[in-house]
């Protein structure tokens, strides 16, 4: 089978690396498949789990906070703000971060930016779920 080179990069370097014969990812548009030899494009990436197909076998997972996909027919490139594998993921730290998020919420105060909050509590439950295999 063929494969295509996949790079995960954040501002603290490289998150993973590897040959892989398909990455799914969820865009801005909706979820994208790609295989080797894909044509090239560039696509806004939601918070979301990245799944990288080797063949046989469980894929693996790796979490990330939104960035960029960019695809070229030997190489996908992902940049993001933070990746974290499966299995390096601190799950006690996301659920911690869940409830925080939760809480602020739930607050009913003036001075809570309830975007931020939404966001933190998109990414700690992408982080458990991907933790959890439940992607």
């Amino acid at each position: 089978m063929k494969t295509v080179k996949v790079s995960i990069v954040t501002p603290d370097g490289p998150a993973y690396e590897s040959e892989v014969e398909m990455v799914s990812a969820k865009a801005q548009s909706g979820e994208l498949g790609i295989l080797p030899g894909h044509i090239p494009m560039v696509a806004p990436l939601q918070i979301g789990a990245v799944r990288l197909n080797k063949g046989a076998g469980k894929p693996d997972l790796v979490a990330i906070s939104g960035g960029f996909l960019e695809v070229r027919p030997d190489q996908v490139t992902i940049l993001a703000q933070a990746a974290e594998q499966a299995e390096n993921i601190d799950v006690a730290r996301a659920k911690e971060a869940k409830m925080r998020a939760e809480r602020r919420l739930s607050e009913k105060k003036e001075n809570v930016d309830f975007k931020r909050a939404e966001l933190a509590l998109k990414r700690a439950i992408n982080r458990i779920e991907v933790y959890e295999g439940r992607m």
